[in-house]
């Protein structure tokens, strides 16, 4: 590996604790109920940090980019995660099958809160099942996980291709599988994904939840129901 390489997440990690302010961190931790890292730092600085240093490496290959991004999840922190999610993201157009189990590894052994696992599941694990839609079922085996991230993931992983009107049948399955899950971060994270799959489809995940009322947590009924008229 590059001198570059190797001194890259060093400088980014200087970097964000130069840029941090004690009111950012403060403010920031109120968004969660479990301990986070963060040093504080407004999220338009780190994406401009992210840009800044992706220029350097953006000729690297995809593991060489993986390694870097392994590197900023095992720090900890927040704001290097979401540069993690960024530069994995980036390289989607060389995604290959056997990414999702560094994607699987990255999410159970590394997400700690809902801001990373969202980031992180949004848009890499999203456009990867876009490329690769048989590992919907990678995601249906999330979803029966005991780690909360990784059922929160199994969600959030389709809101993207949700919106788009994909997967629906998959969407309520997944929300099977999550529907009497008693911690909030699951239940918000399926109740999200079945409010964006009434985008396009809302007649259908009406009838869902209306078949569920009875047992759904009103947590993600609530979620799911949001968009909809009120009639």
């Amino acid at each position: 590996m590059t001198d570059i390489m190797n001194t890259i997440v060093k400088e980014i990690f200087k970097k964000l604790e130069l840029s941090s302010d004690l009111k950012t961190k403060e403010s920031g931790e109120r968004f969660f109920k479990e301990k986070i890292k963060m040093h504080g730092v407004k999220t338009a600085i780190v994406l401009n940090i992210s840009k800044e240093y992706y220029k350097q490496i953006k000729d690297k290959t995809k593991e060489e980019i993986f390694n870097l991004c392994e590197e900023l999840w095992q720090t900890g922190y927040m704001d290097e995660s979401f540069i993690a999610c960024n530069w994995s993201y980036n390289v989607h157009k060389d995604f290959e099958e056997k990414d999702i189990q560094i994607f699987e590894k990255w999410i159970n052994t590394y997400i700690d809160n809902w801001a990373s696992c969202d980031t992180f599941c949004n848009h890499t694990v999203g456009e990867f099942i876009e490329m690769y839609p048989k590992y919907i079922s990678t995601l249906k085996q999330w979803a029966k996980s005991k780690n909360r991230w990784m059922k929160r993931a199994s969600a959030v992983s389709l809101i993207i291709p949700a919106r788009k009107g994909l997967f629906l049948d998959d969407v309520f399955e997944i929300a099977d599988t999550l529907l009497l899950d008693t911690d909030d971060m699951v239940q918000k994270g399926y109740g999200w994904m079945l409010k964006v799959a009434s985008n396009m489809h809302e007649n259908e995940v009406f009838d869902y939840v209306m078949k569920h009322k009875a047992n759904m947590p009103r947590t993600a009924l609530r979620y799911a129901i949001e968009k909809m008229p009120k009639d």
